[in-house]
């Protein structure tokens, strides 16, 4: 497990220091609210924090998602067996087509792509992991090699 998350750490070491939309912002308009703006002390990344504004995360756009991104993939590897983290799930549901306009995933470069694949696959296939199937689905979908809507090449059913 050291090993992805030194990859992770390696992929996104170039993070933004403050992401336009906080989760705690894009939870906001989750609920039809204004979104406050990014406070360093109100949306320090703890896991209460990503657990109380998981849905946030379906509204951030490709920066704000790519400088969580590092954060919500470390947490779940730390906490793989709690099938219920909000805060997985909705990493999960963001992994997943269809992508964003502006994309998300063709934001990231392929070593932030390689270190998204191993996480997946880790949640996907470690015995302890609750998140087995929502983790095969997204690497079906979108992250595996000859993955259902890569480059948007849908199999019809």
């Amino acid at each position: 497990m050291d090993s992805i998350f030194d990859a992770i750490d390696r992929a996104f070491s170039d993070g933004t220091a403050v992401p336009a939309m906080s989760l705690r912002g894009g939870n906001a308009l989750d609920s039809h609210q204004a979104p406050a703006p990014f406070d360093a002390e109100l949306d320090r990344p703890v896991a209460a924090y990503l657990e109380a504004h998981h849905w946030g995360v379906a509204h951030l756009d490709p920066i704000s998602w790519r400088h969580y991104l590092p954060l919500l993939l470390r947490y779940a590897l730390l906490k793989l067996d709690q099938a219920d983290s909000m805060a997985i799930d909705a990493l999960l549901s963001s992994l997943r087509p269809p992508d964003r306009d502006p994309p998300r995933f063709a934001s990231l470069t392929q070593q932030q792509e390689q270190a998204v694949i191993a996480v997946l696959d880790a949640l996907a296939f470690e015995e302890a992991s609750a998140w087995t199937d929502e983790a095969i689905v997204a690497l079906d979908e979108y992250w595996a090699p000859g993955a259902h809507y890569r480059n948007g090449l849908a199999t019809q059913e």
